[in-house]
């Protein structure tokens, strides 16, 4: 691996895909959907003068037919993260969501098959492309799930942001089965948290955390498990997949399941009493009551609350040696960085 094209280069997870890249020696080509907007790609500006002609920036949009091109070219490496996520304010689940992640994809994917430079390609797909609710668990041994699983729960009118990552991946898999010069790994993270390259604090990880510590839900939370990981192992884990040539399939990336009670109760012990955290968790009716208010509705809640699961990140450790970061030091980590931004007190 010599020279590599991140899509989607100012993303959260995809601007520390970047600078590991760097600090490895290697060429980085990355693409923005546009080179004036300062605010979105200072950080990436401050990398180029840091590694002097080291990092090129390119111009591409997903929906933009052949616009990754030019981006591409000479590059033996392609990490595909470019994809919007939006759980929170969705008009039109379509046009934001499935659109850009299914036909971003094949943009993408047909520039590759034109590019005979291209080795290896990894995507940057999610566990919601594993299982859309955790009631999906209950069907697994130890409400365990892993690798050989799909969602299937998921559709458009029921968690479109878990369906649209679904139809993206399987795309990408029908793509990369239908050659033989490429191959495709993949990258499954648990939903990402931890400190940002960027200045830019609107990110959904921020909202989490800004309702978890902001006060929304200081008089209690829901009983809701699911995965966290550290956007920079999930970084580094991209940059293993596309330098180990041994590397292959999906990755699950998740340190571990918590709870919402779980995740405050770490924040308590690093901060005590200075932060606006929830007292304890509701009793399932006031939930129904009010989780619409939150956007959770009741179709949600039945199948996510109170069901505890698992995701197995065996694969991730031992075919990628990824080392988990503990989620205290994440949470902590990204509370800190909001804190100093003036976002939360």
């Amino acid at each position: 691996m010599k020279q590599v094209l991140v899509t989607g280069g100012s993303g959260y997870i995809a601007s520390w895909v970047v600078k590991y890249l760097l600090e490895d020696g290697y060429t980085v080509h990355a693409t923005v959907r546009s080179l004036s907007s300062a605010d979105k790609i200072s950080h990436l500006k401050a990398m180029q003068d840091q590694y002097k002609g080291k990092l090129k920036l390119f111009e591409a949009d997903l929906l933009d037919e052949g616009s990754f091109q030019e981006s591409m070219e000479g590059c033996d490496t392609v990490i595909h993260t470019a994809s919007p996520f939006f759980i929170k304010g969705l008009k039109d689940a379509q046009k934001q969501l499935i659109d850009p992640a299914l036909q971003g994809t094949r943009n993408v994917l047909n520039s590759v098959n034109a590019t005979n430079s291209v080795q290896r390609v990894v995507l940057t797909s999610s566990v919601a492309a594993i299982m859309g609710d955790n009631v999906d668990a209950l069907e697994k041994a130890n409400n365990t799930m892993d690798e050989s699983d799909w969602n299937s729960s998921s559709s458009l009118s029921h968690q479109p942001y878990s369906y649209s990552k679904t139809v993206a991946e399987r795309e990408a898999w029908k793509i990369a089965e239908a050659q033989d010069r490429w191959d495709l790994v993949v990258i499954n993270p648990a939903f990402v948290m931890g400190p940002s390259l960027s200045n830019r604090m609107d990110g959904t990880s921020v909202q989490f955390v800004r309702d978890l510590v902001g006060g929304p839900l200081k008089s209690g939370v829901p009983d809701l498990t699911f995965g966290i990981v550290d956007v920079r192992d999930v970084a580094r884990a991209h940059v293993l997949a596309a330098a180990n040539k041994k590397a292959s399939g999906r990755h699950i990336l998740c340190a571990d399941t918590k709870t919402f009670v779980e995740l405050a109760q770490m924040l308590k012990e690093r901060f005590g009493r200075t932060l606006p955290l929830p007292r304890g968790q509701l009793p399932t009716f006031m939930v129904y009551i009010i989780g619409p208010l939150f956007g959770l509705s009741w179709g949600f809640l039945k199948k996510n609350l109170g069901v505890r699961y698992k995701l197995d990140n065996t694969r991730s450790k031992t075919d990628l040696g990824v080392a988990y970061t503990p989620i205290s030091d994440t949470l902590c980590d990204h509370v800190e960085q909001m804190k100093e931004a003036g976002i939360i007190g």
